[in-house]
Protein backbone atom coordinates (compact mmCIF):
# COMPACT_ATOMS: atom_id res chain seq x y z
CA UNK A 1 0.00 0.00 0.00
CA UNK A 2 1.22 3.30 -0.84
CA UNK A 3 2.41 5.68 1.85
CA UNK A 4 0.10 8.19 2.96
CA UNK A 5 1.71 11.76 2.28
CA UNK A 6 0.97 13.95 5.73
CA UNK A 7 -1.73 16.61 5.38
CA UNK A 8 -0.36 20.42 5.32
CA UNK A 9 -0.49 21.32 8.68
CA UNK A 10 1.64 17.93 9.86
CA UNK A 11 3.88 19.35 7.14
CA UNK A 12 3.91 22.44 8.55
CA UNK A 13 4.92 21.41 11.86
CA UNK A 14 6.70 18.36 11.28
CA UNK A 15 8.70 18.43 8.29
CA UNK A 16 12.15 18.93 8.52
CA UNK A 17 11.87 19.96 11.84
CA UNK A 18 15.50 19.66 14.13
CA UNK A 19 15.20 17.53 16.72
CA UNK A 20 16.71 18.70 20.35
CA UNK A 21 18.71 15.71 21.47
CA UNK A 22 20.21 16.72 24.01
CA UNK A 23 17.39 19.01 26.40
CA UNK A 24 13.97 17.09 24.43
CA UNK A 25 12.50 20.53 23.51
CA UNK A 26 9.48 20.71 21.54
CA UNK A 27 10.64 23.13 19.26
CA UNK A 28 13.72 22.96 16.93
CA UNK A 29 17.22 24.71 18.48
CA UNK A 30 18.74 27.42 17.44
CA UNK A 31 22.54 27.60 16.07
CA UNK A 32 23.50 30.90 15.80
CA UNK A 33 27.27 30.17 14.80
CA UNK A 34 28.68 31.47 11.81
CA UNK A 35 31.52 29.61 11.98
CA UNK A 36 32.34 25.85 12.15
CA UNK A 37 34.63 23.20 11.75
CA UNK A 38 36.27 22.01 8.35
CA UNK A 39 38.48 19.19 9.74
CA UNK A 40 37.11 15.68 10.16
CA UNK A 41 33.57 16.67 9.43
CA UNK A 42 31.10 15.34 6.58
CA UNK A 43 29.85 18.86 5.48
CA UNK A 44 31.75 21.81 5.35
CA UNK A 45 29.13 24.57 6.97
CA UNK A 46 28.87 28.18 6.26
CA UNK A 47 25.91 30.58 6.12
CA UNK A 48 26.50 31.54 2.85
CA UNK A 49 26.46 27.95 1.62
CA UNK A 50 22.90 27.62 2.60
CA UNK A 51 24.05 24.94 4.79
CA UNK A 52 24.31 25.66 8.72
CA UNK A 53 21.50 23.05 10.65
CA UNK A 54 18.75 25.91 10.83
CA UNK A 55 18.86 26.75 6.79
CA UNK A 56 18.98 22.67 5.93
CA UNK A 57 16.15 21.96 7.84
CA UNK A 58 14.18 24.63 6.84
CA UNK A 59 14.94 24.29 3.05
CA UNK A 60 13.47 20.73 3.80
CA UNK A 61 10.16 21.80 5.44
CA UNK A 62 9.71 24.33 2.22
CA UNK A 63 10.26 21.47 0.01
CA UNK A 64 8.20 19.29 1.35
CA UNK A 65 5.82 21.84 1.85
CA UNK A 66 5.65 22.36 -2.14
CA UNK A 67 6.33 18.83 -3.13
CA UNK A 68 9.78 19.13 -4.41
CA UNK A 69 12.86 17.76 -4.23
CA UNK A 70 15.03 20.69 -2.74
CA UNK A 71 14.88 24.34 -1.59
CA UNK A 72 16.98 27.06 -0.86
CA UNK A 73 15.89 29.98 1.52
CA UNK A 74 17.24 33.49 0.80
CA UNK A 75 17.19 36.98 2.22
CA UNK A 76 14.17 38.40 0.68
CA UNK A 77 11.59 37.43 -2.00
CA UNK A 78 13.53 39.47 -4.64
CA UNK A 79 16.72 37.83 -3.73
CA UNK A 80 14.76 34.69 -4.57
CA UNK A 81 13.35 35.66 -7.91
CA UNK A 82 16.82 37.52 -9.22
CA UNK A 83 18.66 34.49 -8.01
CA UNK A 84 16.48 31.90 -9.41
CA UNK A 85 16.00 33.93 -12.93
CA UNK A 86 19.58 34.63 -13.54
CA UNK A 87 20.71 31.09 -12.71
CA UNK A 88 19.26 29.95 -15.99
CA UNK A 89 19.69 32.62 -18.65
CA UNK A 90 23.17 34.29 -19.62
CA UNK A 91 23.87 36.80 -22.39
CA UNK A 92 21.64 36.19 -25.38
CA UNK A 93 18.74 34.40 -23.68
CA UNK A 94 15.50 35.14 -24.23
CA UNK A 95 12.59 35.29 -21.59
CA UNK A 96 8.98 35.34 -21.22
CA UNK A 97 7.19 37.14 -18.74
CA UNK A 98 3.50 37.19 -17.63
CA UNK A 99 2.05 40.52 -18.66
CA UNK A 100 0.98 40.89 -14.64
CA UNK A 101 3.68 40.68 -12.53
CA UNK A 102 4.80 42.08 -9.10
CA UNK A 103 6.21 45.72 -9.45
CA UNK A 104 9.48 44.69 -8.12
CA UNK A 105 9.87 41.90 -10.80
CA UNK A 106 8.99 44.03 -13.49
CA UNK A 107 11.20 46.66 -12.28
CA UNK A 108 13.84 44.08 -12.23
CA UNK A 109 13.73 42.84 -15.65
CA UNK A 110 12.82 46.99 -17.06
CA UNK A 111 15.65 47.93 -15.46
CA UNK A 112 18.69 45.16 -15.24
CA UNK A 113 18.11 42.43 -18.11
CA UNK A 114 19.30 45.12 -20.82
CA UNK A 115 22.75 45.38 -18.61
CA UNK A 116 22.99 41.54 -18.86
CA UNK A 117 22.41 41.05 -22.46
CA UNK A 118 18.90 38.94 -22.10
CA UNK A 119 16.11 39.88 -23.98
CA UNK A 120 12.65 39.43 -22.57
CA UNK A 121 8.88 39.70 -23.72
CA UNK A 122 5.81 40.59 -21.27
CA UNK A 123 2.80 39.01 -22.64
CA UNK A 124 -0.47 40.34 -24.28
CA UNK A 125 -2.24 38.71 -21.69
CA UNK A 126 -2.22 35.72 -19.27
CA UNK A 127 -3.50 33.18 -21.60
CA UNK A 128 -1.62 29.83 -22.34
CA UNK A 129 -1.41 31.13 -26.30
CA UNK A 130 0.04 34.24 -25.78
CA UNK A 131 2.77 32.60 -23.55
CA UNK A 132 3.74 30.81 -26.79
CA UNK A 133 3.31 33.29 -29.07
CA UNK A 134 5.91 35.13 -27.49
CA UNK A 135 8.83 31.58 -27.45
CA UNK A 136 11.45 32.50 -30.00
CA UNK A 137 14.90 30.29 -30.56
CA UNK A 138 16.62 31.84 -28.03
CA UNK A 139 13.96 31.54 -25.34
CA UNK A 140 15.14 29.37 -21.84
CA UNK A 141 12.59 30.56 -19.09
CA UNK A 142 8.95 31.11 -18.94
CA UNK A 143 7.92 33.27 -15.97
CA UNK A 144 4.31 33.20 -14.34
CA UNK A 145 2.65 34.63 -11.13
CA UNK A 146 -0.73 33.50 -10.42
CA UNK A 147 -2.84 34.52 -9.14
CA UNK A 148 -0.99 37.88 -9.67
CA UNK A 149 0.18 40.90 -7.95
CA UNK A 150 -2.28 43.23 -7.69
CA UNK A 151 -5.23 42.28 -10.23
CA UNK A 152 -5.44 38.55 -9.31
CA UNK A 153 -5.36 37.56 -12.61
CA UNK A 154 -5.05 33.16 -12.49
CA UNK A 155 -2.74 31.73 -15.64
CA UNK A 156 -3.98 28.18 -16.27
CA UNK A 157 -0.69 26.20 -14.34
CA UNK A 158 -0.48 22.90 -16.53
CA UNK A 159 -1.13 24.41 -19.65
CA UNK A 160 2.10 27.04 -19.63
CA UNK A 161 3.92 24.07 -17.89
CA UNK A 162 3.35 21.76 -20.45
CA UNK A 163 3.81 24.62 -23.45
CA UNK A 164 7.50 24.94 -21.27
CA UNK A 165 8.34 21.10 -21.33
CA UNK A 166 7.73 20.91 -25.13
CA UNK A 167 9.63 23.96 -25.71
CA UNK A 168 12.61 22.31 -23.46
CA UNK A 169 12.36 25.56 -21.40
CA UNK A 170 12.32 26.16 -17.63
CA UNK A 171 8.92 27.38 -16.09
CA UNK A 172 8.89 29.33 -13.27
CA UNK A 173 6.12 30.81 -11.13
CA UNK A 174 5.62 33.22 -8.24
CA UNK A 175 3.47 31.43 -6.12
CA UNK A 176 3.28 33.98 -3.26
CA UNK A 177 -0.47 35.14 -3.45
CA UNK A 178 -1.61 31.15 -3.38
CA UNK A 179 0.72 29.64 -0.87
CA UNK A 180 1.28 25.71 -0.80
CA UNK A 181 -1.80 25.79 1.35
CA UNK A 182 -4.04 26.84 -1.54
CA UNK A 183 -1.70 25.74 -4.85
CA UNK A 184 1.09 23.11 -5.44
CA UNK A 185 2.72 23.68 -8.63
CA UNK A 186 4.65 21.53 -9.19
CA UNK A 187 2.14 18.39 -8.94
CA UNK A 188 1.00 20.82 -12.87
CA UNK A 189 4.25 20.41 -14.17
CA UNK A 190 6.24 23.42 -13.35
CA UNK A 191 10.17 23.42 -12.56
CA UNK A 192 10.79 25.97 -10.01
CA UNK A 193 8.25 27.36 -7.49
CA UNK A 194 9.55 31.04 -5.67
CA UNK A 195 7.76 32.26 -2.92
CA UNK A 196 8.19 35.87 -0.89
CA UNK A 197 8.24 34.30 2.58
CA UNK A 198 7.68 37.67 4.31
CA UNK A 199 4.15 37.16 2.66
CA UNK A 200 1.95 34.09 3.80
CA UNK A 201 4.29 31.86 5.25
CA UNK A 202 6.32 34.29 7.54
CA UNK A 203 2.36 35.88 7.99
CA UNK A 204 3.18 37.98 11.49
CA UNK A 205 4.84 41.18 8.95
CA UNK A 206 7.87 40.78 11.20
CA UNK A 207 10.14 38.72 8.70
CA UNK A 208 11.99 39.34 5.62
CA UNK A 209 12.57 36.15 3.48
CA UNK A 210 12.32 34.30 0.19
CA UNK A 211 12.37 30.78 -1.28
CA UNK A 212 12.96 28.30 -4.17
CA UNK A 213 11.62 24.89 -4.66
CA UNK A 214 12.95 22.62 -7.26
CA UNK A 215 14.22 19.18 -8.23
CA UNK A 216 17.95 18.49 -6.60
CA UNK A 217 19.35 18.97 -10.16
CA UNK A 218 17.73 22.65 -10.52
CA UNK A 219 18.37 23.76 -6.96
CA UNK A 220 21.86 22.80 -7.35
CA UNK A 221 21.96 24.98 -10.50
CA UNK A 222 20.89 28.29 -8.57
CA UNK A 223 22.78 27.48 -5.89
CA UNK A 224 26.16 27.62 -7.67
CA UNK A 225 24.83 31.15 -8.47
CA UNK A 226 23.64 32.16 -5.37
CA UNK A 227 26.37 31.61 -3.16
CA UNK A 228 28.16 34.06 -5.41
CA UNK A 229 25.18 36.74 -4.75
CA UNK A 230 25.14 36.01 -0.84
CA UNK A 231 21.75 36.34 -0.51
CA UNK A 232 21.37 34.16 2.25
CA UNK A 233 19.22 34.65 5.34
CA UNK A 234 20.61 34.56 9.13
CA UNK A 235 20.04 31.79 11.02
CA UNK A 236 17.88 33.91 13.85
CA UNK A 237 15.21 34.89 10.75
CA UNK A 238 15.55 30.89 9.67
CA UNK A 239 14.32 29.90 12.97
CA UNK A 240 11.82 32.41 13.29
CA UNK A 241 10.04 31.48 9.63
CA UNK A 242 10.29 28.12 10.60
CA UNK A 243 8.15 28.54 14.06
CA UNK A 244 5.38 30.75 11.90
CA UNK A 245 5.31 28.21 8.95
CA UNK A 246 4.01 25.82 11.56
CA UNK A 247 0.55 27.42 11.78
CA UNK A 248 0.49 28.77 8.20
CA UNK A 249 -2.30 26.15 7.02
CA UNK A 250 -4.41 27.46 10.01
CA UNK A 251 -3.98 30.70 8.88
CA UNK A 252 -4.55 31.04 5.19
CA UNK A 253 -7.35 28.62 5.71
CA UNK A 254 -8.88 31.52 7.62
CA UNK A 255 -7.96 34.38 5.71
CA UNK A 256 -9.55 32.41 2.56
CA UNK A 257 -12.89 32.17 4.27
CA UNK A 258 -12.50 35.81 5.40
CA UNK A 259 -11.93 36.98 1.58
CA UNK A 260 -14.10 35.16 -0.26
CA UNK A 261 -16.98 36.70 2.24
CA UNK A 262 -16.15 40.04 1.94
CA UNK A 263 -15.49 39.40 -1.54
CA UNK A 264 -18.78 38.74 -2.13
CA UNK A 265 -20.28 41.44 0.49
CA UNK A 266 -18.35 44.27 -1.71
CA UNK A 267 -18.94 42.73 -5.34
CA UNK A 268 -22.51 43.75 -3.89
CA UNK A 269 -21.93 46.77 -2.34
CA UNK A 270 -23.41 50.48 -4.24
CA UNK A 271 -19.93 52.51 -3.28
CA UNK A 272 -18.04 49.23 -5.14
CA UNK A 273 -17.56 49.52 -8.66
CA UNK A 274 -15.24 46.80 -9.37
CA UNK A 275 -13.95 43.81 -7.01
CA UNK A 276 -11.04 41.32 -8.30
CA UNK A 277 -11.17 38.04 -6.25
CA UNK A 278 -10.64 34.77 -7.95
CA UNK A 279 -12.79 32.86 -5.72
CA UNK A 280 -16.06 35.20 -7.26
CA UNK A 281 -18.19 33.56 -9.95
CA UNK A 282 -17.77 36.92 -11.50
CA UNK A 283 -13.92 36.90 -11.87
CA UNK A 284 -12.69 35.71 -15.50
CA UNK A 285 -10.58 33.42 -14.59
CA UNK A 286 -13.12 31.91 -12.09
CA UNK A 287 -12.94 28.19 -13.73
CA UNK A 288 -9.37 27.98 -14.17
CA UNK A 289 -8.88 29.47 -10.06
CA UNK A 290 -11.06 26.44 -9.02
CA UNK A 291 -9.64 24.18 -11.08
CA UNK A 292 -5.88 24.78 -9.45
CA UNK A 293 -6.49 25.86 -6.44
CA UNK A 294 -7.73 24.24 -2.84
CA UNK A 295 -9.00 27.66 -1.62
CA UNK A 296 -8.96 31.50 -3.14
CA UNK A 297 -6.56 33.13 -0.75
CA UNK A 298 -7.03 35.51 1.21
CA UNK A 299 -6.06 38.74 -1.45
CA UNK A 300 -8.51 40.75 -3.38
CA UNK A 301 -8.30 44.08 -5.27
CA UNK A 302 -11.32 46.69 -5.57
CA UNK A 303 -12.08 50.28 -6.46
CA UNK A 304 -14.85 52.52 -5.13
CA UNK A 305 -17.21 54.04 -7.84
CA UNK A 306 -16.51 57.39 -9.59
CA UNK A 307 -16.36 59.98 -7.15
CA UNK A 308 -14.96 58.85 -4.02
CA UNK A 309 -11.87 59.48 -2.53
CA UNK A 310 -9.57 56.34 -2.24
CA UNK A 311 -6.97 57.69 0.13
CA UNK A 312 -9.62 59.06 2.05
CA UNK A 313 -11.15 55.93 2.59
CA UNK A 314 -8.05 54.58 3.80
CA UNK A 315 -7.15 57.46 6.28
CA UNK A 316 -11.06 56.46 7.73
CA UNK A 317 -10.35 52.70 8.25
CA UNK A 318 -9.78 51.62 11.97
CA UNK A 319 -9.25 48.37 12.22
CA UNK A 320 -7.44 47.67 8.78
CA UNK A 321 -4.43 49.19 8.82
CA UNK A 322 -2.81 50.89 5.92
CA UNK A 323 0.47 48.79 5.33
CA UNK A 324 3.05 48.25 2.66
CA UNK A 325 3.04 44.63 2.71
CA UNK A 326 0.68 42.12 2.95
CA UNK A 327 -0.40 38.08 4.28
CA UNK A 328 -0.36 39.18 8.17
CA UNK A 329 -2.80 37.90 10.68
CA UNK A 330 -4.20 41.44 10.69
CA UNK A 331 -5.60 43.76 7.68
CA UNK A 332 -4.08 45.26 5.66
CA UNK A 333 -4.41 47.89 2.71
CA UNK A 334 -2.82 50.23 0.19
CA UNK A 335 -2.68 51.79 -3.26
CA UNK A 336 -0.43 49.44 -5.61
CA UNK A 337 0.10 52.72 -7.79
CA UNK A 338 1.76 54.77 -4.56
CA UNK A 339 3.62 51.28 -3.38
CA UNK A 340 4.20 47.90 -5.03
CA UNK A 341 3.91 49.18 -8.31
CA UNK A 342 5.33 52.67 -7.43
CA UNK A 343 8.61 52.23 -9.47
CA UNK A 344 6.47 51.30 -12.98
CA UNK A 345 5.58 54.46 -15.41
CA UNK A 346 1.72 55.67 -15.17
CA UNK A 347 1.85 53.91 -18.82
CA UNK A 348 2.76 50.71 -17.56
CA UNK A 349 0.89 50.86 -15.14
CA UNK A 350 -1.75 51.64 -17.03
CA UNK A 351 -1.20 49.02 -19.15
CA UNK A 352 -1.54 46.53 -16.69
CA UNK A 353 -4.65 47.93 -15.60
CA UNK A 354 -3.56 49.31 -12.19
CA UNK A 355 -5.06 52.67 -11.76
CA UNK A 356 -4.67 55.29 -9.08
CA UNK A 357 -7.73 54.08 -7.69
CA UNK A 358 -7.36 50.79 -6.70
CA UNK A 359 -6.63 49.39 -3.61
CA UNK A 360 -5.45 46.08 -2.67
CA UNK A 361 -6.92 44.20 0.36
CA UNK A 362 -4.81 41.78 2.25
CA UNK A 363 -7.50 40.27 4.60
CA UNK A 364 -6.09 39.15 7.76
CA UNK A 365 -7.74 36.49 10.63
CA UNK A 366 -10.11 39.40 12.31
CA UNK A 367 -13.95 38.51 12.93
CA UNK A 368 -15.31 39.17 9.17
CA UNK A 369 -18.54 40.94 10.63
CA UNK A 370 -15.39 43.26 12.46
CA UNK A 371 -13.82 43.54 9.14
CA UNK A 372 -17.62 44.27 7.25
CA UNK A 373 -18.02 47.21 9.71
CA UNK A 374 -15.14 48.76 9.40
CA UNK A 375 -15.48 48.95 5.50
CA UNK A 376 -19.11 50.16 5.87
CA UNK A 377 -18.00 52.60 8.66
CA UNK A 378 -15.16 54.05 6.27
CA UNK A 379 -17.25 54.50 3.24
CA UNK A 380 -20.23 56.07 5.07
CA UNK A 381 -17.57 58.51 5.51
CA UNK A 382 -16.26 59.13 2.08
CA UNK A 383 -20.16 58.94 0.82
CA UNK A 384 -20.46 62.21 2.71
Amino acid sequence: MAKRTHGINTTCIHAGELEDKEFKGAVSPLYMATSYAFEDVEVKRYPRYFNTPNQVALAKKMAALEHGDAALIFGSGMAAVSTALMAFLHKGDHVVFQNTLYGGTSNLVTEEFDKFGIEYTFTEDSKPSSFEAEIKPNTKVIYIETPSNPLLTVTDIKAVAEISKNHGLVSMIDNTFASPVNQNPIDMGIDVVIHSATKYMGGHSDILAGTVISSEEKIDTIFQLAKNFGGSLSDYTVWLLERSLKTMGIRVRAQNENALELAKSLEKHPDVAQVYYPGLESHPDHDIARKQMSGFGGMMSFELREGLDADLFQKELKLIKSSMSLAGVESTILSPAKTSHGLLSEEEREKQGIRDGLLRFSVGIEEKEDLLEDLEQALEKVRG
